[in-house]
């Protein structure tokens, strides 16, 4: 949350010459309704099984960068999906992430505790992001544009 994957998929795209798509975009124009509201309106197990399915058909449907949100990697079938990819895992500190976000109570993870519950969800997924990553980028205290760059350099992947 707040790591910049959509603002650095949009550049990677661009230098690139290629589409950008961000799955977490998907859902909100699928269901008409934002992510924090589904999380409230459904809870979390609905919107996971919304967000399997949004990351599937992004996947299958295209040639891109994508980014997805961060709890996509939880299901082990978009795990299994994702090996076949070029997956950059962006990575960031506690203090960035309050730097960058504020970890407000608009972050529907988040709501209670802020720090204390990013550092448990990140405990419990990062493994799982490097499992599926090629390359992690760290993010700390670096532009977009000089992450953008760090992930070309770590994909060995050329400018169009």
């Amino acid at each position: 949350m707040g790591v910049g994957k959509s603002t650095v998929g949009a550049l990677l795209a661009e230098r690139l010459g290629c589409a950008y798509r961000d799955a977490d975009d998907d859902i909100v124009a699928a269901q008409g309704r934002t992510i924090a509201d589904i999380f409230v309106d459904e809870g979390e197990a609905a919107f996971r099984a919304i967000e399997k399915d949004a990351v599937r058909e992004a996947l299958a449907g295209h040639d891109g960068v994508l980014a997805l949100g961060g709890g996509a990697v939880l299901d082990a079938g978009t795990r299994a999906l994702l090996a076949d990819h070029r997956v950059v895992y962006l990575s960031m500190d506690v203090e960035e992430a309050v730097q960058r976000t504020g970890l407000n109570a608009a972050r529907p993870l988040l709501a209670v505790n802020p720090r204390r519950q990013w550092r448990e969800l990140m405990d419990a997924r990062r493994h799982l992001y490097t499992d599926v990553a090629r390359a992690v980028v760290a993010t700390d205290g670096r532009t977009p544009d000089e992450v953008a760059q760090a992930v070309l350099d770590a994909l060995e992947l050329k400018e169009a």
